[in-house]
């Protein structure tokens, strides 16, 4: 088996404002697994470059994948991709290096047994709703923003918002978009003296409030929750299923977002995805301004039944003048289609992908 790990800058077509901060350019890492037949399973590491999301950077996740896990996985034989997280299990968390792995693997493996992601999934969804994020901006350009999502086609849209930053905002996009599928995000900015603040929110006939206080406020979630009309998400909060399981025993939330980097993988994403249907949670997938690898993932992804809210899942144009994938990612009425091909259902433009690496080595 030979890994080839790629770093990569793409930069953002418009650049990306949350309460953690502005982003112009997208820094990743694409794993490329070969096996001794030849072929080739790709993964995508989602960790930002600075620790606000998660603790994960690109430089950590880089250190873990080339110092720690590549090397050892590289002394098993993997038949399944199931095998990974008990190899990697007396290595604590950096969840979003073990994904990229993972969903390397899982890609691989697909494409040896001739099928698509979603069919190794149990996926049932042949075409997927999606929706589009909206980061924090000028009021005006992020209305301007807006009205072009929609006439793009995009189920709904979810709005990034602050403590400096929520209701007059919100009033004005409601006057704008009344009947319009809306739900914000705060990146856990707001903390429980901000309840009353946040109460103000239910007015507005949100799909959801995704994460307002940190990612370890289970309990002040739950106070927020028995007072708050509108659907609580965490997002920040999950990084397993036992997350989710503390969530639900609280009712902490009352939706849960599953990203596969966050959580660890495919495997983990899937059980989570399990246990909520099974409890009546609806899930969402979310976004991480990933490339065309990470976000074939996605969409494999939500294509399992649960996952009933529109994801961030958008196009490829959505960030990127060019996509490392072929054919980029597009929508059709306010939705993707579910690739049928083997693996993640997309050809990497290696052209492209060398183009924006910066750095690769190969271990093996």
């Amino acid at each position: 088996m030979k890994i080839t790990l790629h770093t990569i800058e793409m930069p953002l077509k418009v650049p990306f404002q949350t309460s953690y901060g502005t982003y112009y350019k997208r820094e990743s890492i694409i794993v490329e697994i070969e096996d001794k037949d030849g072929a080739i399973g790709w993964g995508e590491c989602v960790a930002f470059s600075e620790p606000w999301y998660t603790e994960e950077t690109i430089k950590t996740s880089y250190h873990m994948l080339k110092d720690f896990f590549i090397p050892h996985i590289l002394q098993h034989h993997i038949t399944a991709p199931s095998e990974l997280n008990r190899i990697l299990a007396s290595y604590k968390r950096n969840n979003m290096a073990k994904a990229s792995l993972e969903n390397a693997l899982w890609d691989l493996n697909a494409k040896r047994q001739n099928n698509s992601l979603a069919a190794l999934f149990g996926g049932v969804r042949k075409e997927i709703q999606v929706g589009v994020v909206v980061g924090l901006g000028e009021t005006k350009e992020m209305l301007d923003q807006i009205h072009a999502y929609v006439e793009e086609g995009y189920n709904r849209v979810k709005v990034k918002i602050s403590p400096d930053r929520d209701y007059t905002l919100l009033k004005e996009i409601r006057n704008e978009f009344p009947i319009l599928p809306l739900m914000v995000d705060a990146n856990s900015a707001y903390t429980i003296h901000d309840i009353d603040q946040l109460k103000r929110l239910d007015e507005f006939n949100l799909l959801m409030i995704e994460q307002p206080f940190g990612d370890n406020d289970f309990l002040d979630h739950r106070v927020l929750q028995e007072v708050m009309e509108t659907p609580i998400c965490l997002d920040e909060s999950i990084h397993s299923l036992e997350d989710v399981k503390v969530a639900v025993a609280l009712n902490s939330c009352q939706i849960i977002n599953i990203k596969s980097g966050r959580v660890g993988g495919f495997q983990e994403s899937i059980r989570i995805h399990d246990y909520c249907k099974e409890h009546n949670i609806p899930v969402w997938c979310g976004g991480m301004i990933e490339t065309g690898i990470g976000r074939a993932g996605n969409i494999a992804l939500s294509s399992l039944p649960n996952f009933v809210i529109p994801g961030d899942v958008s196009a490829s144009a959505r960030h990127w003048e060019e996509d490392i994938i072929y054919p980029e990612i597009t929508l059709r009425n306010g939705k993707i289609d579910v690739p049928t091909s083997s693996g993640i259902g997309f050809e990497v433009n290696r052209n492209q992908l060398e183009k924006v690496t910066v750095y690769k080595e190969i271990i093996k």
